[in-house]
């Protein structure tokens, strides 16, 4: 646990149990943008088709991974069973639709505590 000062007493932050999963993408180089921005609408919706997804990050501030990787997509799951259960599921099936036709090639990692 990390010890956070909050006035005259330390407060202790829970760690999470959620699953952070990072998907750090090359778009093909004849993606066009709209391509791009409807594979990120479909990450974006993940959460509505699939309970075990809780949010998902598209907006990349800074990304040091250029040349070799356009972007990241990150996901956060519920739990490392929400995450292995998601594997060819229908929600992940309807989201492949409309990214892998951009996508070139992709890193994915996943973290937890």
């Amino acid at each position: 646990m990390i010890g956070l000062l909050a006035g005259a007493s330390v407060v202790y932050a829970q760690k999470p149990t959620t699953v952070i999963h990072v998907i750090n993408v090359k778009w093909k180089a004849d993606a066009k943008p709209e391509q791009i921005k409807a594979a990120l609408a479909a990450a974006e919706a993940l959460p509505s088709k699939y309970p075990g997804i809780k949010r998902v990050w598209t907006k990349n501030i800074k990304f040091q991974m250029k040349p070799d990787f356009d972007m990241a997509i990150v996901m956060e799951f519920e739990s490392e069973a929400a995450l292995q259960k998601y594997t060819d599921s229908p929600a992940q099936k309807e989201f492949y639709k409309s990214y892998l036709p951009t996508r070139e090639e992709s890193r994915t990692n996943d973290i937890t505590n």
